[in-house]
């Protein structure tokens, strides 16, 4: 179920509030704020009149890299755009975005590669392998132009570890279809990633239930 909720009536006692705190002149200026933001707003828009398809990566220490790419993955379905995305570290293990996505049938490509993170299989031959077939997949799926965003999970990480060429992924993104979006998540970006990326977060740690011995939570983490 979505309902839509408008915000009058809350915006109705937060301005009550405002002007009982100012001296009633609180509506006045609220309303002369939004007027002001909304005029600055309609400018930024009229001057942005270019479209293309964008590289966004995703990098950091703190949570929320390949979330935030989940986030536009369902965004991009709720247009009907057809996806493919790429998982180089996750493994095999269940978990609720594998399942979600499934739902989609044929208007989600979804290719798991590796078996688990780097640390669980200490084999830098078969995680270089398994990083290898993955790109592989990945590649034909920068090619397609039927995809209109691909998400490359953790491959920051494999570019890191060297398991993939940096010559090589870059090439295949500036060789893609000129509308696909593409997203690369984890940490440690490459220099010459962030460089040929149109936006770019960087998520930062400030705190995490793990250091206070919480184990990771279905629906949040998995």
């Amino acid at each position: 179920m979505i309902v839509n909720c408008g915000g009058d009536d809350g915006d109705d006692d937060h301005r009550a509030d405002e002007g009982h705190r100012e001296g009633g002149s609180g509506d006045d200026r609220y309303a002369q704020k939004m007027a002001r933001t909304r005029a600055a707003k309609e400018r930024m828009d009229a001057e942005r009149t270019g479209d293309k398809g964008l590289i966004i990566v995703h990098t950091g220490a703190g949570k929320g890299k390949s979330t935030a790419a989940f986030g536009m993955v369902l965004r991009a379905l709720g247009h009907g755009f057809r996806v493919a995305m790429v998982q180089f570290s996750k493994g095999t293990r269940a978990s609720g975005e594998r399942t979600a996505l499934a739902r989609f049938g044929d208007q989600v490509a979804l290719v798991t590669a590796g078996e688990g993170f780097s640390w669980e299989t200490a084999d830098r031959s078969r995680d270089a392998a398994a990083a290898r077939a993955g790109w592989a997949r990945a590649e034909a799926f920068l090619a397609d132009p039927a995809f209109r965003l691909v998400v490359l999970d953790e491959i920051n990480v494999m570019l890191r570890h060297n398991h993939l060429p940096l010559p090589e992924v870059l090439a295949a993104l500036a060789a893609r279809p000129p509308g696909m979006h593409v997203v690369l998540t984890g940490r440690n970006a490459p220099p010459q990633v962030v460089a040929r990326a149109d936006l770019v977060t960087e998520m930062t740690m400030v705190k995490h239930p793990a250091r206070a011995g919480i184990r990771a939570q279905p629906g949040i983490e998995y």
